[in-house]
């Protein structure tokens, strides 16, 4: 969504702009690293064709055409559909993706050539006057929407996954976010009224026998 805002504010001061992804650099599905229990570590910089991303933006960035790939996360493949673009003199790369900050995935791509910035929901809202909401439970929810309405995921995959999403974050995101030229806050006042008619018919999937009913009750709280 930053992404997008930001494409259009840059377009309106007469830029050109190119928005691309690292979710569409994850390596197929069955090269997945696994995590400790044997299961996809989606979360970790393995997870991202890191050698492809580095060779595509430098081939953009000395003006060459590239065929820019999609992964389809139904299919759990990577796709090429002619997804051609060449940037010209002046144009801005937005680079969107949770690795966007680690110096892993664009270690051979010109320092001076970087902006970087770190987006979180830093929302203000508060339940009372000693319980806020937290960043976590925003995320949760922006991600509930997402999977479901992109990725072919319901709710309770979703909420199943969360541990190995936050463990992903703490090791992945959290130590890089110092990296940033600057920070952006991402939250709105609205957006948890927004969210609720989406989020509600995704949780009452969830069995009362479930294991992670309690954490949905606490959601609907929220």
């Amino acid at each position: 969504t930053t992404s997008k805002r930001l494409a259009i504010l840059l377009m309106a001061s007469g830029m050109r702009p190119h928005t691309i992804s690292t979710d569409d650099y994850f390596v197929n599905r069955v090269d997945t690293p696994k995590d400790a229990d044997g299961n996809y570590d989606f979360e970790c910089i393995g997870a991202v064709d890191t050698a492809l991303f580095n060779k595509q933006m430098n081939q953009l960035l000395a003006g060459e055409e590239v065929d820019l790939p999609r992964y389809d996360f139904k299919l759990g493949e990577r796709v090429y559909e002619n997804r051609r673009i060449r940037i010209g003199e002046g144009d801005i790369i937005i680079l969107e993706g949770n690795h966007a900050l680690n110096p892993i995935l664009s270690e051979q791509v010109p320092e001076d050539k970087k902006y970087r910035i770190f987006i979180s929901p830093l929302t203000t809202i508060a339940l009372d006057d000693h319980n806020n909401i937290p960043t976590t439970d925003i995320r949760l929810l922006r991600r509930l929407i997402r999977d479901y309405q992109y990725r072919g995921y319901s709710a309770l995959e979703t909420i199943r996954r969360m541990p190995s999403v936050s463990a992903g974050e703490e090791k992945w995101i959290f130590p890089f976010q110092e990296n940033a030229d600057v920070i952006f806050n991402s939250s709105t006042l609205y957006e948890l009224a927004v969210l609720k008619k989406h989020i509600f018919p995704l949780l009452t999937e969830v069995e009362p026998e479930d294991p992670c009913y309690e954490q949905v009750r606490a959601i609907v709280k929220v």
